[in-house]
Protein backbone atom coordinates (compact mmCIF):
# COMPACT_ATOMS: atom_id res chain seq x y z
CA UNK A 1 0.00 0.00 0.00
CA UNK A 2 1.77 3.60 -1.03
CA UNK A 3 0.62 6.96 -0.09
CA UNK A 4 -1.72 8.50 -2.86
CA UNK A 5 0.51 11.23 -4.94
CA UNK A 6 -2.30 13.90 -5.01
CA UNK A 7 -5.81 15.01 -4.54
CA UNK A 8 -8.21 13.79 -1.93
CA UNK A 9 -10.58 10.95 -1.60
CA UNK A 10 -14.30 10.98 -0.72
CA UNK A 11 -16.81 9.08 1.60
CA UNK A 12 -18.18 5.56 0.10
CA UNK A 13 -18.19 5.89 -3.74
CA UNK A 14 -19.59 9.60 -3.80
CA UNK A 15 -17.56 10.62 -6.62
CA UNK A 16 -20.00 13.18 -7.08
CA UNK A 17 -18.36 15.06 -3.93
CA UNK A 18 -15.11 14.94 -5.61
CA UNK A 19 -13.45 18.69 -5.95
CA UNK A 20 -14.81 20.56 -9.16
CA UNK A 21 -11.58 22.23 -9.73
CA UNK A 22 -7.98 20.73 -9.37
CA UNK A 23 -5.03 20.66 -10.67
CA UNK A 24 -4.18 19.82 -14.29
CA UNK A 25 -2.35 16.13 -14.55
CA UNK A 26 -0.24 15.05 -17.04
CA UNK A 27 -2.28 13.16 -19.68
CA UNK A 28 -1.45 9.65 -21.37
CA UNK A 29 -3.59 7.76 -23.61
CA UNK A 30 -2.68 4.41 -24.66
CA UNK A 31 -4.39 3.00 -27.76
CA UNK A 32 -3.96 -1.01 -27.70
CA UNK A 33 -4.00 -2.55 -31.24
CA UNK A 34 -4.35 -5.27 -34.00
CA UNK A 35 -4.04 -5.61 -37.50
CA UNK A 36 -6.32 -2.66 -37.58
CA UNK A 37 -4.16 0.03 -39.62
CA UNK A 38 -7.05 2.14 -40.61
CA UNK A 39 -9.46 2.06 -37.70
CA UNK A 40 -5.89 3.25 -36.06
CA UNK A 41 -5.58 5.79 -37.79
CA UNK A 42 -9.58 6.93 -37.64
CA UNK A 43 -8.57 7.14 -33.74
CA UNK A 44 -5.34 8.96 -33.71
CA UNK A 45 -6.80 11.79 -36.03
CA UNK A 46 -9.40 12.11 -33.24
CA UNK A 47 -7.09 12.53 -30.55
CA UNK A 48 -5.28 15.34 -32.13
CA UNK A 49 -8.49 16.85 -32.72
CA UNK A 50 -8.93 16.77 -28.85
CA UNK A 51 -10.47 19.95 -26.53
CA UNK A 52 -7.72 18.83 -23.99
CA UNK A 53 -5.35 17.14 -26.07
CA UNK A 54 -3.26 14.53 -24.23
CA UNK A 55 0.24 15.22 -23.30
CA UNK A 56 1.08 11.74 -24.90
CA UNK A 57 -0.34 9.23 -27.09
CA UNK A 58 1.35 5.74 -26.77
CA UNK A 59 0.38 2.81 -29.27
CA UNK A 60 0.47 -0.59 -27.75
CA UNK A 61 0.34 -3.41 -30.48
CA UNK A 62 -0.33 -6.63 -29.87
CA UNK A 63 1.82 -8.49 -32.57
CA UNK A 64 0.74 -7.76 -35.46
CA UNK A 65 2.49 -9.32 -38.67
CA UNK A 66 3.10 -5.49 -40.23
CA UNK A 67 4.48 -3.18 -37.88
CA UNK A 68 1.70 -0.58 -37.50
CA UNK A 69 2.42 3.27 -38.61
CA UNK A 70 2.26 6.32 -36.17
CA UNK A 71 2.76 9.74 -36.75
CA UNK A 72 5.63 11.82 -35.77
CA UNK A 73 5.06 12.45 -31.84
CA UNK A 74 3.22 9.00 -31.54
CA UNK A 75 4.94 6.48 -29.64
CA UNK A 76 4.74 2.69 -30.53
CA UNK A 77 5.69 -0.26 -28.18
CA UNK A 78 5.08 -3.77 -29.46
CA UNK A 79 4.57 -7.05 -28.16
CA UNK A 80 5.28 -10.90 -29.69
CA UNK A 81 1.98 -11.84 -30.94
CA UNK A 82 1.35 -15.24 -28.83
CA UNK A 83 -2.11 -14.94 -29.00
CA UNK A 84 -4.95 -12.69 -27.62
CA UNK A 85 -3.50 -10.54 -25.03
CA UNK A 86 -5.46 -7.41 -24.62
CA UNK A 87 -4.04 -7.02 -20.50
CA UNK A 88 -0.97 -7.53 -21.74
CA UNK A 89 -0.46 -4.87 -24.39
CA UNK A 90 -2.30 -2.37 -22.05
CA UNK A 91 -0.15 -3.03 -19.06
CA UNK A 92 2.83 -2.70 -21.92
CA UNK A 93 1.23 0.84 -23.33
CA UNK A 94 1.00 1.94 -19.66
CA UNK A 95 4.54 1.13 -18.46
CA UNK A 96 5.73 2.76 -21.70
CA UNK A 97 3.54 6.33 -20.41
CA UNK A 98 5.18 8.89 -18.37
CA UNK A 99 1.46 10.56 -17.66
CA UNK A 100 -0.13 11.07 -14.22
CA UNK A 101 -3.69 10.07 -15.56
CA UNK A 102 -4.10 7.15 -17.92
CA UNK A 103 -7.07 7.32 -20.64
CA UNK A 104 -7.36 3.45 -22.46
CA UNK A 105 -8.44 3.25 -25.96
CA UNK A 106 -9.08 0.52 -28.38
CA UNK A 107 -7.67 1.43 -32.20
CA UNK A 108 -11.61 0.51 -33.26
CA UNK A 109 -12.81 3.01 -30.35
CA UNK A 110 -12.86 6.64 -32.12
CA UNK A 111 -13.29 9.02 -29.40
CA UNK A 112 -15.13 12.19 -29.71
CA UNK A 113 -13.92 15.55 -29.10
CA UNK A 114 -14.51 16.02 -25.82
CA UNK A 115 -13.85 12.32 -24.65
CA UNK A 116 -10.21 12.97 -22.82
CA UNK A 117 -11.64 16.26 -20.98
CA UNK A 118 -14.72 14.61 -19.54
CA UNK A 119 -12.49 11.13 -18.72
CA UNK A 120 -9.62 13.07 -16.63
CA UNK A 121 -11.95 15.18 -14.46
CA UNK A 122 -12.32 12.71 -11.60
CA UNK A 123 -8.84 10.43 -11.54
CA UNK A 124 -7.18 14.50 -11.67
CA UNK A 125 -8.89 15.31 -8.58
CA UNK A 126 -9.49 11.78 -6.64
CA UNK A 127 -6.96 9.35 -8.19
CA UNK A 128 -8.42 5.97 -6.56
CA UNK A 129 -11.31 6.57 -9.00
CA UNK A 130 -11.72 4.20 -12.12
CA UNK A 131 -14.06 6.11 -14.80
CA UNK A 132 -15.41 4.60 -17.26
CA UNK A 133 -16.94 6.11 -20.61
CA UNK A 134 -19.81 5.75 -22.58
CA UNK A 135 -18.76 3.37 -26.14
CA UNK A 136 -21.56 3.65 -28.43
CA UNK A 137 -21.38 1.59 -31.67
CA UNK A 138 -21.34 1.92 -35.59
CA UNK A 139 -20.35 0.73 -38.81
CA UNK A 140 -17.67 2.79 -39.41
CA UNK A 141 -15.60 0.33 -42.06
CA UNK A 142 -16.26 3.50 -44.93
CA UNK A 143 -15.17 6.63 -42.30
CA UNK A 144 -12.54 8.29 -43.93
CA UNK A 145 -9.84 9.27 -41.01
CA UNK A 146 -9.90 13.22 -41.10
CA UNK A 147 -14.30 12.95 -40.81
CA UNK A 148 -15.26 14.24 -37.44
CA UNK A 149 -16.61 10.53 -36.05
CA UNK A 150 -19.40 12.72 -33.75
CA UNK A 151 -20.75 13.99 -37.40
CA UNK A 152 -20.51 10.78 -39.39
CA UNK A 153 -21.00 8.11 -36.56
CA UNK A 154 -24.65 8.62 -35.79
CA UNK A 155 -25.69 7.60 -39.86
CA UNK A 156 -24.62 4.68 -39.49
CA UNK A 157 -25.28 4.07 -35.68
CA UNK A 158 -25.74 0.04 -34.16
CA UNK A 159 -27.51 -0.84 -31.20
CA UNK A 160 -26.05 -0.40 -27.66
CA UNK A 161 -26.16 -2.86 -24.95
CA UNK A 162 -29.35 -2.06 -23.45
CA UNK A 163 -28.51 -4.25 -20.33
CA UNK A 164 -25.51 -2.01 -19.84
CA UNK A 165 -27.92 1.06 -20.53
CA UNK A 166 -30.22 0.17 -17.85
CA UNK A 167 -27.50 -0.77 -15.76
CA UNK A 168 -26.17 3.10 -15.81
CA UNK A 169 -29.63 4.45 -15.49
CA UNK A 170 -29.81 2.34 -12.32
CA UNK A 171 -27.00 3.16 -10.58
CA UNK A 172 -27.09 6.83 -11.45
CA UNK A 173 -24.05 6.23 -13.31
CA UNK A 174 -22.66 3.73 -10.61
CA UNK A 175 -23.02 6.49 -7.95
CA UNK A 176 -24.96 3.96 -6.49
CA UNK A 177 -22.19 1.08 -7.55
CA UNK A 178 -22.07 -1.85 -5.44
CA UNK A 179 -19.50 -4.84 -5.00
CA UNK A 180 -21.34 -6.31 -8.44
CA UNK A 181 -20.90 -3.18 -10.49
CA UNK A 182 -17.93 -3.71 -12.06
CA UNK A 183 -19.56 -5.91 -14.69
CA UNK A 184 -20.29 -2.63 -16.10
CA UNK A 185 -16.99 -1.43 -16.86
CA UNK A 186 -15.33 -1.64 -20.53
CA UNK A 187 -11.44 -1.34 -21.00
CA UNK A 188 -11.57 0.13 -24.38
CA UNK A 189 -13.08 3.31 -22.48
CA UNK A 190 -11.27 3.46 -19.17
CA UNK A 191 -9.29 6.26 -17.04
CA UNK A 192 -7.65 6.31 -13.74
CA UNK A 193 -4.43 7.91 -12.27
CA UNK A 194 -1.41 6.15 -12.93
CA UNK A 195 -0.50 5.91 -9.51
CA UNK A 196 -3.96 3.78 -8.45
CA UNK A 197 -3.16 1.44 -12.01
CA UNK A 198 0.16 0.81 -10.35
CA UNK A 199 -1.59 0.17 -7.15
CA UNK A 200 -3.71 -2.32 -7.76
CA UNK A 201 -1.47 -3.96 -10.39
CA UNK A 202 -2.77 -3.33 -13.62
CA UNK A 203 -4.62 -5.83 -16.05
CA UNK A 204 -4.16 -9.39 -14.86
CA UNK A 205 -1.73 -10.60 -17.74
CA UNK A 206 -3.29 -14.69 -17.04
CA UNK A 207 -6.21 -13.76 -18.86
CA UNK A 208 -4.95 -14.78 -22.46
CA UNK A 209 -8.43 -14.81 -24.55
CA UNK A 210 -11.39 -12.22 -25.49
CA UNK A 211 -13.42 -10.36 -22.43
CA UNK A 212 -13.03 -10.53 -18.90
CA UNK A 213 -9.42 -8.57 -18.21
CA UNK A 214 -11.50 -5.59 -17.65
CA UNK A 215 -14.04 -7.02 -15.10
CA UNK A 216 -11.53 -8.34 -13.28
CA UNK A 217 -9.86 -5.22 -12.92
CA UNK A 218 -12.70 -2.96 -11.61
CA UNK A 219 -13.17 -5.94 -9.10
CA UNK A 220 -10.04 -5.91 -7.82
CA UNK A 221 -10.14 -1.96 -7.96
CA UNK A 222 -13.45 -2.21 -6.16
CA UNK A 223 -12.30 -4.10 -3.33
CA UNK A 224 -9.07 -2.53 -3.14
CA UNK A 225 -10.93 0.71 -2.07
CA UNK A 226 -11.25 2.31 -4.86
CA UNK A 227 -14.23 4.13 -6.57
CA UNK A 228 -15.96 3.54 -9.87
CA UNK A 229 -17.99 6.14 -11.73
CA UNK A 230 -19.69 6.68 -15.78
CA UNK A 231 -19.34 9.45 -17.81
CA UNK A 232 -21.98 9.54 -20.33
CA UNK A 233 -20.99 12.23 -21.63
CA UNK A 234 -17.35 11.05 -22.53
CA UNK A 235 -18.46 9.33 -25.81
CA UNK A 236 -16.00 6.99 -28.36
CA UNK A 237 -17.44 5.55 -31.25
CA UNK A 238 -16.72 1.23 -31.28
CA UNK A 239 -16.64 0.16 -35.24
CA UNK A 240 -18.77 -2.21 -35.50
CA UNK A 241 -21.93 -4.08 -33.02
CA UNK A 242 -20.93 -5.11 -29.32
CA UNK A 243 -19.34 -8.56 -28.65
CA UNK A 244 -22.95 -9.74 -27.30
CA UNK A 245 -24.08 -9.14 -31.14
CA UNK A 246 -21.55 -10.78 -32.53
CA UNK A 247 -22.70 -14.47 -32.34
CA UNK A 248 -19.34 -15.81 -29.89
CA UNK A 249 -18.73 -19.58 -30.02
CA UNK A 250 -20.33 -20.73 -26.89
CA UNK A 251 -16.65 -22.30 -26.03
CA UNK A 252 -15.53 -19.06 -26.25
CA UNK A 253 -17.77 -17.44 -23.78
CA UNK A 254 -17.60 -20.16 -21.58
CA UNK A 255 -13.99 -19.55 -21.33
CA UNK A 256 -14.37 -16.22 -20.08
CA UNK A 257 -17.25 -16.82 -17.98
CA UNK A 258 -14.92 -19.18 -16.11
CA UNK A 259 -11.25 -17.63 -15.68
CA UNK A 260 -13.48 -14.08 -14.38
CA UNK A 261 -15.30 -16.64 -11.67
CA UNK A 262 -12.05 -17.65 -10.41
CA UNK A 263 -10.47 -14.29 -9.74
CA UNK A 264 -13.26 -12.64 -8.35
CA UNK A 265 -15.24 -13.07 -4.99
CA UNK A 266 -18.53 -10.74 -5.93
CA UNK A 267 -22.01 -12.27 -6.40
CA UNK A 268 -22.82 -12.18 -10.29
CA UNK A 269 -19.83 -13.05 -11.29
CA UNK A 270 -18.02 -15.47 -8.95
CA UNK A 271 -18.99 -19.28 -8.16
CA UNK A 272 -21.81 -19.60 -5.90
CA UNK A 273 -20.62 -23.17 -4.44
CA UNK A 274 -17.54 -24.65 -5.84
CA UNK A 275 -14.45 -24.04 -3.94
CA UNK A 276 -12.56 -22.08 -6.26
CA UNK A 277 -11.61 -18.15 -6.49
CA UNK A 278 -11.28 -16.04 -3.84
CA UNK A 279 -13.53 -15.83 -0.81
CA UNK A 280 -15.62 -12.06 -0.45
CA UNK A 281 -16.16 -12.96 3.42
CA UNK A 282 -14.01 -13.97 6.09
CA UNK A 283 -14.44 -15.07 9.46
CA UNK A 284 -12.15 -14.59 12.02
CA UNK A 285 -12.91 -16.45 15.48
CA UNK A 286 -11.76 -15.62 18.82
CA UNK A 287 -9.86 -17.13 21.21
CA UNK A 288 -12.41 -17.08 23.49
CA UNK A 289 -15.44 -19.38 21.93
CA UNK A 290 -15.89 -22.66 23.39
CA UNK A 291 -15.72 -25.64 21.14
CA UNK A 292 -19.52 -26.40 20.73
CA UNK A 293 -19.63 -22.39 20.10
CA UNK A 294 -16.96 -22.82 17.26
CA UNK A 295 -18.60 -26.05 15.57
CA UNK A 296 -21.99 -24.25 15.52
CA UNK A 297 -20.99 -21.03 14.28
CA UNK A 298 -18.38 -22.60 11.69
CA UNK A 299 -20.85 -25.04 10.52
CA UNK A 300 -23.99 -22.63 10.31
CA UNK A 301 -21.83 -20.20 8.29
CA UNK A 302 -20.22 -22.88 5.70
CA UNK A 303 -23.37 -24.35 5.26
CA UNK A 304 -25.29 -20.82 4.20
CA UNK A 305 -21.85 -19.34 2.73
CA UNK A 306 -20.05 -22.40 1.75
CA UNK A 307 -17.39 -20.11 -0.04
CA UNK A 308 -16.57 -18.04 2.87
CA UNK A 309 -12.72 -18.32 4.35
CA UNK A 310 -12.17 -18.92 8.26
CA UNK A 311 -9.16 -17.57 10.40
CA UNK A 312 -8.48 -20.06 13.18
CA UNK A 313 -6.30 -20.33 15.50
CA UNK A 314 -4.04 -24.11 16.52
CA UNK A 315 -6.82 -25.42 19.06
CA UNK A 316 -9.65 -24.46 17.09
CA UNK A 317 -8.24 -25.81 13.83
CA UNK A 318 -7.62 -29.13 15.76
CA UNK A 319 -11.29 -28.90 17.04
CA UNK A 320 -13.01 -27.99 13.32
CA UNK A 321 -10.45 -30.68 11.66
CA UNK A 322 -8.80 -30.76 8.13
CA UNK A 323 -11.09 -28.18 5.90
CA UNK A 324 -9.47 -25.89 2.72
CA UNK A 325 -11.67 -22.81 3.44
CA UNK A 326 -9.37 -22.75 7.10
CA UNK A 327 -6.43 -20.32 7.61
CA UNK A 328 -4.33 -20.22 10.26
CA UNK A 329 -4.97 -16.82 12.24
CA UNK A 330 -1.61 -15.52 11.67
CA UNK A 331 -2.20 -14.87 8.01
CA UNK A 332 -3.64 -11.70 7.17
CA UNK A 333 -6.84 -11.44 5.43
CA UNK A 334 -6.89 -11.72 2.13
CA UNK A 335 -6.16 -8.20 0.03
CA UNK A 336 -9.39 -9.92 -2.01
CA UNK A 337 -11.35 -10.18 0.55
CA UNK A 338 -14.35 -7.25 0.53
CA UNK A 339 -16.20 -8.49 4.16
CA UNK A 340 -14.37 -9.28 7.75
CA UNK A 341 -16.37 -10.79 10.32
CA UNK A 342 -14.24 -10.95 13.81
CA UNK A 343 -17.01 -13.79 16.10
CA UNK A 344 -16.47 -13.11 19.78
CA UNK A 345 -19.16 -15.48 20.95
CA UNK A 346 -21.41 -17.75 18.85
CA UNK A 347 -23.85 -17.44 16.52
CA UNK A 348 -25.91 -19.18 14.90
CA UNK A 349 -28.92 -18.74 11.83
CA UNK A 350 -30.17 -20.12 8.48
CA UNK A 351 -28.98 -19.06 4.89
CA UNK A 352 -30.45 -16.02 4.88
CA UNK A 353 -29.35 -14.90 7.50
CA UNK A 354 -26.02 -15.52 7.25
CA UNK A 355 -26.78 -14.10 3.81
CA UNK A 356 -27.86 -10.83 4.98
CA UNK A 357 -24.29 -10.11 5.85
CA UNK A 358 -22.97 -9.69 2.51
CA UNK A 359 -25.19 -6.54 1.75
CA UNK A 360 -25.28 -5.14 5.86
CA UNK A 361 -23.07 -2.35 5.22
CA UNK A 362 -23.97 0.06 2.60
CA UNK A 363 -20.88 1.26 1.54
CA UNK A 364 -20.54 4.52 3.79
CA UNK A 365 -19.90 2.94 7.16
CA UNK A 366 -16.97 0.48 7.64
CA UNK A 367 -17.42 -1.66 11.11
CA UNK A 368 -20.73 -2.68 12.42
CA UNK A 369 -22.37 -4.78 15.79
CA UNK A 370 -23.88 -7.99 14.67
CA UNK A 371 -26.48 -9.97 17.25
CA UNK A 372 -25.66 -7.90 20.12
CA UNK A 373 -22.33 -7.53 19.86
CA UNK A 374 -21.44 -11.30 19.15
CA UNK A 375 -19.35 -10.30 16.17
CA UNK A 376 -18.56 -7.10 14.30
CA UNK A 377 -18.39 -7.13 10.84
CA UNK A 378 -15.89 -4.75 8.68
CA UNK A 379 -15.72 -3.22 4.88
CA UNK A 380 -12.80 -3.58 4.02
CA UNK A 381 -12.73 -1.72 1.15
CA UNK A 382 -13.37 1.72 3.25
CA UNK A 383 -10.75 0.21 6.23
CA UNK A 384 -8.04 0.05 3.43
CA UNK A 385 -8.43 3.11 1.55
CA UNK A 386 -9.23 5.01 4.87
CA UNK A 387 -5.18 3.66 5.79
CA UNK A 388 -4.26 4.50 2.58
CA UNK A 389 -5.26 8.26 3.01
CA UNK A 390 -4.88 7.73 7.26
CA UNK A 391 -7.86 9.59 7.23
CA UNK A 392 -10.16 7.12 9.99
CA UNK A 393 -12.91 9.46 9.13
CA UNK A 394 -13.45 7.31 5.62
CA UNK A 395 -13.91 4.75 7.51
CA UNK A 396 -16.65 5.21 10.09
CA UNK A 397 -18.75 3.33 12.41
CA UNK A 398 -22.66 2.47 11.51
CA UNK A 399 -25.07 1.41 13.35
CA UNK A 400 -26.07 -2.28 14.43
CA UNK A 401 -26.69 -4.13 11.38
CA UNK A 402 -30.03 -6.83 11.45
CA UNK A 403 -29.46 -9.65 10.03
CA UNK A 404 -31.45 -12.32 11.65
CA UNK A 405 -28.52 -14.11 13.48
CA UNK A 406 -29.18 -15.61 16.65
CA UNK A 407 -26.49 -15.30 19.79
CA UNK A 408 -25.50 -18.41 21.16
CA UNK A 409 -27.47 -19.27 24.77
CA UNK A 410 -26.06 -21.70 27.16
CA UNK A 411 -28.68 -24.93 26.56
CA UNK A 412 -27.42 -24.72 22.44
CA UNK A 413 -25.79 -27.94 22.33
CA UNK A 414 -24.31 -29.27 18.82
CA UNK A 415 -26.46 -32.02 18.91
CA UNK A 416 -29.43 -29.37 18.77
CA UNK A 417 -28.03 -28.12 16.07
CA UNK A 418 -27.54 -30.62 14.10
CA UNK A 419 -30.71 -32.14 14.65
CA UNK A 420 -32.44 -29.03 14.03
CA UNK A 421 -34.52 -28.39 17.45
CA UNK A 422 -32.52 -25.64 18.16
CA UNK A 423 -31.43 -23.83 14.85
Amino acid sequence: MTTPPYGTSVVGNRWDLAPRRAPRRTVSVVVAHYEQQAALDRTLAALRRQTRPPDEVVVADDGSRRRPTVPAGVQLVRQADEGFRAAAVRNLGVAASTGEVVVLLDADTTPEPGFVERMVRLPESVPEALVVGRRRHADLSRVPPGDPVEDVAPLTELPEPEWLRAAYAETRDLLDADATAHRFVIGAVLACSRWWFDEVGGFDETFRAYGGEDWELAHRSWTAGGLLAHCPDAVAWHDGPDAGARGRHPDAHLEETVAVADRTSAAGTTWRGLARGPADLVVTCEPGLTDTELLVTLDSVLAALPRAAVRLGAHHRAVVGDDPRLLPAGQAVPDTARLHLVVRRGLAGDAAAWGALLTALDGSSARAAVADGCAELHDLRLLRRAARWGRPALAPAGPPVRTGLRPWAADHTLESWLGGWRP
